[in-house]
């Protein structure tokens, strides 16, 4: 179990907020925290602490007035740190190569491949061809439904009808790097992580996976560790002090260094 930090950027500025609140129209999204220091500032503190594996997430869409100011945030947090952070948020096969180009060891897609409400395989594999699929991370942001965890795009605003399972997992496995995991239904509340999910998650391990959703404290990652047993990274936003928070950001990287004891 690693830890993986995160800088997600709206409207030109680092941000914590609630996903299940994130809206296109008039670009709007409950916030929890607006940070006063630019995304590059924490590119080079993941730098300094040798923390490699983090995602910058593009949350406004490409006919956004801030697209530009926010793309200009995730392309200076990877200048600071090239090779050292993963990219997501509109990434498609025909700018894929370009943020590689920029410095991300990873691009992170769902919308691009999840389509129309299933998986689009032209899609996935322009954008193998683009950039290999060593270098492409799979987000699998779902939400919970009677049905299972159902994979949501278009930044959580829209349902598909692909469910995260084992089979699913197997199905793309070939096709990804790594996979990320949103439970979008606890994204930035600090309310406690989706247990079903991660037990889920750790079933498998076949390849990367990092959970992300509703860590608020020490418990959390202990549970994290032992329903995901072991094989499940993390990654948490809102109840980390960088962000605002109470778990303390060195605290939480020995925490899990020594096995969340």
């Amino acid at each position: 179990m690693e830890f993986r930090p995160c800088i997600d950027i709206h409207n030109g500025k680092v941000k914590q907020i609630v996903g299940g609140s994130l809206r296109d129209v008039k670009d709007r999204a409950v916030e929890n925290f607006v940070s006063d220091v630019d995304a590059a500032f924490y590119a080079n503190l993941y730098k300094k602490h040798g923390i490699k594996g983090g995602h910058v997430i593009l949350l406004n869409g490409a006919d956004s007035d801030y697209y530009e100011a926010t793309k200009k945030q995730a392309l200076s947090a990877l200048a600071a740190y090239p090779g050292g952070l993963q990219i997501g948020g509109g990434v498609t096969a025909e700018n894929g190569a370009e943020y590689i180009a920029a410095g991300a060891s990873h691009v992170i897609v769902t919308s691009y491949v999840f389509k129309d409400g299933k998986i689009h395989y032209g899609n996935l594999e322009r954008l193998k061809k683009a950039v290999g699929a060593k270098r492409i991370v799979l987000d699998l942001s779902c939400r919970k439904k009677e049905e299972g965890y159902v994979v949501v795009t278009d930044r959580w605003q829209k349902e598909t009808k692909e469910r995260v399972t084992l089979e699913l997992l197997d199905r793309l496995a070939e096709s990804c790097d790594e996979f990320l995991i949103h439970a979008v239904d606890v994204e930035g509340k600090a309310r406690g992580i989706e247990k079903e999910l991660v037990a889920l998650l750790g079933k498998w391990g076949k390849k990367t996976v990092t959970y992300a959703g509703g860590v608020h404290d020490f418990q959390d990652l202990q549970e994290l560790k032992q329903l995901g047993k072991g094989k499940v990274n993390v990654t948490i936003g809102s109840a980390l002090d960088l962000f605002g928070g109470k778990m303390e950001f060195e605290k939480v990287l020995e925490y899990i260094k020594n096995g969340c004891f």
